[in-house]
């Protein structure tokens, strides 16, 4: 049995719901397949989904500044109709506290070039503008069991402010709303089916055969599958030039009641933080919560997976105590409770924390992959880059000698792609963590 199709997406994630969105805009016929049993059940269920703008490079920050705009602007950019659920950005602030490996100076230039609000708050106005917050330097991240972890700060630390900053309140939603908007442009999502090969024909893509039997022919495939791109990318043999490898990693979001003063209720929540000081970030929730997530840092050992479906899928006792314990040296009113409550996921890890949204060797075969962790903010523009990709290439366009370049329509900036290719060179001023 089998189908025809312009092309086929390879997840329903936020990203892969997004590319299918933008493509299906175009006339395109798009089917989506996803072995999970829904939109956004995979790495997307597990996000924080933060918005936040602090990247390394110039074009990471154009980025998430555009996708800003366009959560901004949700409904319009879903061209949704009257009284749909729709997921909304919740815009609280996010602190960047000053660290070596990610300074303010360079962070700062760089949101001001693309015209990001941001400022560098001093130990006293972090003081006063987040109550609770200690401000001491206590650099590096160590483990809960070294006696150097309860040492005294050696200083105290300043922080970059972006107000713009914030989460988005539901990011299966939002994911759900993405492929929503596709569907009203003739996309097909298909659950429970497995991708088992891609199939080739005169040295292209012709597109996947899925476990149940059922081939769908297309010329165009696009591996958006999270901690699984990897597995599809060697069924696709493709990889042999990439400078950037992908690998998945577990990771763990802890859920805590927010201490006094930080979160009083659902009209005053405190900022997201970026702690890289302590290797954790911080990010409220409604009801008076606070997210907490690890920053990667050296002192934990990084949970490196060889198949995704194999991992314990429950938070862990050792992990919930480290991180929320490095969370309450930064917050002492934090109260770190007996019992732990969140959730696990698997991030898809690119290997200098930048995604890559690229063609490959094989053509009609192309990749959004590494995105787990930090590019659930940028989904709506990510969709917008794949599409502009995929038609040039498909038009001839030469992408690997000349870079396409997307022109943002809300903030004018221009995003060369060459800076998520699979062959740049690795990203020198990444912070090695989630933050990118």
């Amino acid at each position: 049995m089998a189908r025809k199709a312009d092309v086929v997406v390879v997840g329903a994630g936020v990203i892969g719901s997004s590319i299918a969105y933008e493509l299906s805009r175009t006339a395109l016929d798009v089917v989506v397949v996803d072995k999970a049993t829904g939109v956004g059940h995979g790495s997307t269920s597990a996000s924080s989904a933060i918005v936040r703008f602090n990247y390394s490079t110039y074009d990471g920050v154009a980025l998430a500044w555009e996708a800003f705009h366009c959560w901004s602007k949700w409904s319009e950019h879903l061209d949704s109709g009257p009284g749909a659920d729709l997921a909304s950005i919740t815009t609280v602030g996010c602190l960047m506290l000053d660290v070596p490996q990610m300074g303010l100076a360079r962070t700062h230039a760089l949101l001001t070039s693309v015209g990001v609000r941001s400022e560098v708050w001093d130990p006293a106005t972090l003081r006063a503008r987040v109550p609770g917050i200690d401000p001491g330097r206590y650099w590096p991240p160590k483990r809960i069991d070294d006696d150097a972890f309860w040492a005294d700060a050696t200083g105290e630390l300043s922080a970059l402010h972006m107000p713009d900053g914030g989460f988005v309140d539901d990011p299966m939603l939002a994911a759900q709303n993405l492929a929503d908007a596709a569907k009203r442009h003739g996309a097909t999502f298909l659950f429970k089916q497995r991708v088992v090969d891609v199939l080739k024909a005169n040295g292209r893509v012709a597109g996947v055969q899925l476990e149940s039997g059922e081939v769908i022919e297309a010329p165009v495939v696009v591996n958006v599958a999270g901690p699984w791109s990897s597995a599809l990318n060697e069924l696709a043999g493709v990889g042999s030039d990439h400078t950037i490898t992908v690998r998945p990693m577990r990771q763990e979001v802890h859920h805590v009641e927010a201490p006094p003063g930080y979160s009083p209720d659902d009209d005053s929540m405190g900022p997201v933080v970026a702690d890289l000081d302590l290797g954790v970030y911080l990010r409220p929730a409604k009801g008076n919560g606070l997210m907490i997530g690890g920053t990667e840092p050296e002192c934990e050992p990084l949970q490196w997976v060889d198949e995704p479906d194999a991992i314990n899928p429950n938070r862990t006792k050792d992990l919930f105590t480290s991180q929320v314990m490095r969370a309450a040296r930064r917050l002492p009113g934090l109260q770190v409770p007996s019992q732990p409550k969140g959730s696990a996921g698997v991030y898809d890890v690119a290997s200098d924390w930048t995604p890559i949204y690229d063609r490959t060797e094989l053509d009609g075969f192309y990749v959004a992959i590494g995105t787990s962790g930090n590019q659930f903010k940028n989904a709506p523009v990510a969709g917008r880059l794949m599409a502009t990709l995929i038609t040039a290439v498909e038009n001839g366009h030469d992408h690997d000698r000349d870079p396409v370049r997307y022109v943002c329509p809300h903030t004018g900036h221009t995003i060369d792609l060459a800076s998520f290719s699979r062959k740049r060179a690795a990203n020198g001023d990444s912070s090695g963590t989630v933050l990118g």
